[in-house]
């Protein structure tokens, strides 16, 4: 959402992630051919770039994809897809942003790791007001990360490397600077421009007032005033995010068949779904009607919201799953639907509308052994009813990370809480999502001085906290001095500085080392692949525990998983079932068939 929220595997990275750094490395063998029909936005109706009947994927890629399907029937139901934020995953030409070539160097790491899928955030061409969900054109890359070759390359490389591609798509707003949106201004009050968005004229004897009472989820008014052509005061416009994100008007048949053809556009290149920006946003309230209330902000997730989890949605879903169905390999749809209840999200993942959605219920959940069985339990008898697998997360890029969340009583219990977290998320029914640099323990950085801040919300009043560039920080590859392997000169530059701690705790420096947080994930990922009672499943069974104490079992034909995870501050002893298939602290010695079990540590027997 644009608001907010055994022996080691890998092998060492190299220093920088291109060995030119001013150019990106050449398309392998294979690569699909960019395009030659692409065009980059002006100021025709978007409309003028549909892309004309449905086609299929390139024959390579199809034919990848094929066999893979043959290999795991369904494979997003118990998929671990891995969120790659390219501004900050790898920088390739220097200039201290991340960029797809730098993206595509590093794939090999998202491999050894052991995930199935990468999901991009936008790289669309973009103003970047909101570091790329504002879109100015969906059918091309922005210069900052590279070219639609470059997409491409990515694409197909990842496909060779056996991992499946994701996009974020923002459907619910795109750019002032859209094609749509600045005609829509220029030729002011009466444009058919203006039908595709939230034109509205003002309250008051001279229209000086908002339209209606919706506040900004970034804060302030959601509506901001136009001036007319000839510098008079003008209509408003609607923006549930910042004023540079005009909402578009989904009661107009043109957006509809416009985002089917950017879909047709992305699945054409080869990719493998869409993560669905703000999928609860798209239709508004019949009116427009007033809250009544300020501080909505507080009531996102929390209760029925005029301009959120509107039914009219599910019929958009309902198209778009037409489209994906079109094209071979099962592409999937990803809602970020922030909803008030497990029941309301399951109605996004209906057998004829998209396949998975975030459970954000679960992310918001703390460590606290009963809060966390209720979601639980309440996550996985929502998504039965409509034969969805459940989805949980721990982080993302509009969230604290998790190892902070968790650190009651400093950074060490946040490390060791987040070690465990990870192992029972990664144990329950269903596809897990990491966000990138968790594998490596990362924390949020705090201390990110003003001057460097990037995010809308933090210079808008009154709306998120504006501390989501703690958790976008760049990662750390390698090397001891910044940015660590991020670009390719130690010294050069980074969008946002890194902390010097952040030299041992990169890719370099934790592979080989079995007790770091990679091999962790590494270890659990590799055991997670291995055991048929892993992955996907829609139940669990719990087991008798101490107070504070989780414990539940999978089984399958061949062997069943039991993972057991003590949230509390103490160590507590425990009967052993059987081999420990993985930890994320090292356990007690055995005692008359019993073993103990630390402080915020989870483990994984095969039973």
């Amino acid at each position: 959402m644009t608001e907010h929220l055994a022996a080691p595997t890998g092998t060492a990275p190299t220093d920088h992630p291109a060995a030119t750094p001013t150019a990106p490395a050449p398309a392998p063998a294979g690569a699909v051919a960019p395009r030659a029909d692409h065009r980059p936005a002006d100021d025709r109706p978007a409309e003028d770039h549909a892309a004309g009947e449905p086609r299929t994927a390139a024959p390579h890629t199809a034919d990848r994809r094929a066999e893979a399907g043959a290999r795991h029937s369904e494979w997003w139901r118990e998929a671990v897809i891995y969120q790659v934020y390219p501004r900050s995953f790898a920088d390739a030409d220097g200039d201290g942003m991340g960029d797809l070539a730098g993206v595509r160097h590093r794939l090999p790491h998202l491999r050894d790791l052991g995930v199935d899928a990468v999901w991009l955030s936008p790289c669309y061409a973009s103003p970047q007001a909101d570091a790329g969900y504002d879109v100015a054109d969906y059918r091309a890359i922005d210069p900052m990360f590279g070219t639609l070759a470059d997409a491409e390359a990515v694409i197909d490389e990842a496909h060779q490397l056996g991992l499946r591609v994701i996009v974020d798509l923002v459907p619910n707003h795109c750019s002032d600077q859209h094609a749509w949106f600045r005609r829509a201004l220029r030729e002011g009050p009466g444009s058919a421009l203006r039908d595709r968005f939230h034109f509205r004229t003002g309250k008051g004897a001279d229209g000086h007032l908002p339209p209606n009472d919706w506040e900004s989820i970034f804060g302030g008014p959601a509506w901001t005033r136009t001036t007319n052509p000839d510098g008079t005061p003008g209509e408003w416009y609607l923006h549930l995010f910042a004023p540079q994100q005009p909402d578009f008007n989904w009661d107009h048949p043109a957006v509809h068949d416009e985002f089917r053809t950017i879909l047709r556009f992305w699945l054409d290149l080869g990719i493998d779904g869409f993560r669905i920006d703000v999928a609860h946003g798209l239709v508004k309230a019949a009116g427009l009607p007033d809250m009544g209330q300020t501080g909505q902000l507080k009531l996102l997730g929390n209760q029925p919201l005029p301009f959120f989890d509107q039914d009219g949605v599910h019929a958009i879903y309902r198209s778009w799953r037409k489209v994906l169905d079109e094209y071979p390999g099962q592409r999937i749809g990803v809602a970020e639907a922030w909803t008030p209840s497990a029941e309301r999200t399951a109605r996004y993942l209906r057998p004829d509308e998209l396949h998975q959605a975030f459970n954000f219920h679960y992310l918001t959940t703390g460590w606290d052994a009963a809060a966390l069985r209720s979601v639980i339990d309440a996550s996985l008898a929502a998504m039965r009813p409509v034969g969805a697998p459940t989805t949980w997360v721990l982080s993302n890029h509009d969230v604290v990370r998790h190892a902070t969340r968790f650190a009651d009583a400093g950074p060490e219990q946040g490390l060791a809480r987040a070690r465990a977290a990870a192992l029972l998320m990664l144990a329950l029914p269903g596809s897990a999502y990491l966000y990138q640099g968790e594998e490596l323990g990362l924390p949020e950085v705090t201390d990110l001085p003003d001057e460097v801040r990037q995010d809308p919300s933090f210079f808008r009043g009154n709306g998120q906290d504006g501390l989501r560039d703690g958790c976008r920080v760049p990662l750390p590859w390698s090397g001891d001095v910044p940015p660590y392997g991020f670009g390719p000169e130690p010294g050069g530059p980074s969008w946002l500085p890194q902390p010097a701690a952040w030299a041992r705790l990169s890719v370099a420096a934790q592979t080989g080392d079995p007790h770091s947080t990679l091999e962790l994930y590494r270890r659990a990922l590799a055991v997670r692949r291995e055991q048929p009672a892993l992955g996907a499943g829609d139940a669990v069974r719990w087991l008798t525990a101490p107070d504070g104490v989780l414990s539940f079992r999978r089984d399958a034909p061949q062997g069943g998983v039991q993972c057991t995870v003590n949230t509390t501050s103490a160590p507590v002893r425990l009967p052993e079932p059987g081999p420990v298939l993985v930890a994320s602290a090292e356990l007690g010695p055995a005692e008359g068939g019993t073993r103990e079990l630390p402080a915020d540590t989870a483990v994984w027997w095969a039973v």
